[in-house]
């Protein structure tokens, strides 16, 4: 990537990143969760104005509310599966399998969703969806576009089957598991092949593929049954040289050359689950890593524990080519002295700009 003509200094610096050109600063994401909000409510204005240079957009008085599967409740998606949950502000799980048993295959197929037509929890609204496009190219902005849910292929497997059942059905080559992944690979691919039709620049996907410490299955089994719903959405972005973000919790370092081979150039794993050696030793310098800062060490570190992790993350990871994204995610369990200590010293390693320099335009996504 070399032309950057159009292009905010968000876009320009984030498109240096992933393409290992020099950016100027280290990108940061922060997220916070809605069941955050709910705990501290203003206090979060109050740590966001004391970070100027890591929140350059932020204006006070924007309370987030819980929505979708945030909501406490229970819920059905498109795929008939049934969500629960007990914690509002935090997302819920499925507790109602409509494939837990096969007989039912053939009437579920029949209700089965429209990609140009089902979002996960309503109609889709393609108009929405061009609109937000075509703004972050008249802003000259670059992040991913995220229009499949959170767990599309792997995820939605065991939505639908039971996690219990879909391993067993993968051991066992059970027929209607592979036209279950048929059916939601067409899904996906309509979905995606919109999507790039829209004008997508970056794609988003997201689902979570491992466990505590390794693959839920073998790496021949995650090849047969996996990969492919990889290949048929990543894939269509990889050929048409546009770039994909991919999400992905617990620990992933088996499979990462097959998401590079894929198409994902962004890969967005945890250290905890992975290992900071880990990741240099199978992620660093082959795929932009959006590294998820260790969520599990937060609620529990001193302030000068995480100021150190902070520094041991991006000394490890960093390279001045680029290729490096530190992700932070804030839960209702991390104190505010805790955020404080990852805020600064995520801006002072990351180097990030002076608001005002840059029109206070965001510094990550």
């Amino acid at each position: 990537m070399s032309d950057y003509s159009g292009r905010s200094p968000q876009g320009e610096n984030m498109l240096r990143v992933v393409y290992f050109d020099h950016p100027e600063w280290t990108p940061v994401l922060v997220g916070f969760l809605p069941a955050a909000y709910a705990k501290y409510g203003e206090q979060l204005d109050d740590i966001r104005l004391a970070h100027p240079r890591l929140f350059p957009t932020f204006k006070p008085g924007q309370p987030m509310t819980a929505q979708d599967l945030y909501v406490a409740g229970k819920t059905t998606d498109c795929w008939g599966c049934v969500w629960d949950n007990l914690h509002e502000g935090m997302v819920g799980q499925v507790v109602g399998h409509p494939l837990a048993d096969w007989k039912d295959f053939e009437g579920w197929k029949a209700r089965k969703p429209d990609p140009l037509k089902d979002d996960l929890l309503g109609p889709r609204d393609w108009d929405a969806y061009a609109r937000r496009i075509q703004e972050k190219k008249r802003n000259g902005h670059f992040s991913p576009d995220h229009m499949l849910a959170h767990g599309f292929h792997y995820m939605l497997l065991c939505d639908l089957c039971g996690f219990t059942q879909v391993l067993m059905d993968m051991a066992m080559d059970e027929p209607n598991l592979h036209e279950l992944v048929a059916v939601l690979m067409e899904y996906n691919a309509g979905t995606v092949r919109k999507q790039l039709e829209l004008g997508t620049e970056f794609l988003g996907l997201a689902e979570d593929l491992g466990m505590q410490d390794r693959l839920p299955v073998s790496l021949d089994l995650w090849r047969k049954f996996v990969k492919p719903g990889y290949e048929c959405t990543a894939g269509q972005a990889r050929d048409k040289d546009i770039p994909v973000f991919l999400h992905s919790d617990g620990c992933i370092l088996a499979i990462i050359p097959d998401l590079i081979e894929t198409g994902i150039r962004v890969v967005n794993p945890q250290i905890r689950a992975n290992g900071l050696q880990g990741l240099k030793d199978v992620a660093k310098g082959k795929v932009t890593i959006c590294v998820d800062l260790d969520r599990q060490l937060f609620p529990f570190a001193s302030p000068e524990e995480l100021r150190e992790h902070v520094r041991t993350v991006h000394e490890t990871l960093s390279m001045p080519e680029g290729g490096l994204i530190l992700n932070i995610e804030i839960g209702q369990d991390v104190p505010l002295e805790n955020m404080d200590a990852i805020f600064c010293e995520v801006t002072k390693v990351c180097k990030l700009p002076d608001p005002e320099t840059t029109g206070r335009v965001s510094i990550g996504f």
